[in-house]
């Protein structure tokens, strides 16, 4: 038996969970969402809590059954608290600024880079260096902080570019210096 996937979720007060065959739909104080997931897993609501049960103990099965259980958890946890990601910028003159729903990163590049946030999806930009990304979908937060990672990822060399707060980038030692006569 799955150990992730036998926990039942728990449902706290204030947010609402249906389930209509492999559509789960929860609605909470941040908003709503819904997914379909696998129709062999069966979704049950016993009270306040949600169970995942698994058809059978074939390999598939017992990997979607912890999948299905954490992406239901993962859906309560973003209509109650919200997800978010944070992100830094690392280099001389690199900064970013926010105008509306779009962010503008002055990088590495000779033009400034501009990314508009999806909808459902918050961009905030406390200080000219870090860059949150927040919202109530677990999925599409982590996506938009990747994308805008990816616009100028960290180098090996000086460690310029766009990183996750606390991520390490391995330095590499630059050239050797000046040839030996």
């Amino acid at each position: 038996m799955s150990r992730i996937g036998k926990q039942p979720i728990v449902i706290p007060k204030g947010v609402d969970v249906k389930i209509e065959k492999s559509l789960v739909k929860v609605k909470g104080p941040k908003g709503n969402l819904e997914r379909k997931l696998h129709p062999s897993m069966k979704i049950v609501m016993e009270g306040d809590r949600v169970m995942v049960e698994r058809p059978s103990d074939l390999g598939f099965y017992r990997g979607l059954h912890g999948t299905t259980r954490v992406l239901i958890a993962n859906m309560v946890k973003g209509v109650t608290e919200g997800f978010s990601k944070e992100l830094e910028i690392h280099g001389i003159g690199y900064r970013a600024q926010l105008e509306g729903k779009k962010i503008t990163l002055n990088l590495s590049m000779s033009h400034p880079a501009v990314y508009e946030a999806p909808e459902g999806i918050t961009i905030e930009v406390p200080d000219p260096t870090k860059i949150r990304v927040a919202g109530i979908d677990k999925q599409k937060v982590g996506q938009v902080a990747a994308e805008i990672r990816a616009i100028d990822p960290p180098e090996p060399y000086k460690g310029k570019g766009i990183r996750y707060v606390g991520e390490y980038v391995r330095r590499k030692a630059g050239k050797a210096g000046a040839a030996q006569a």
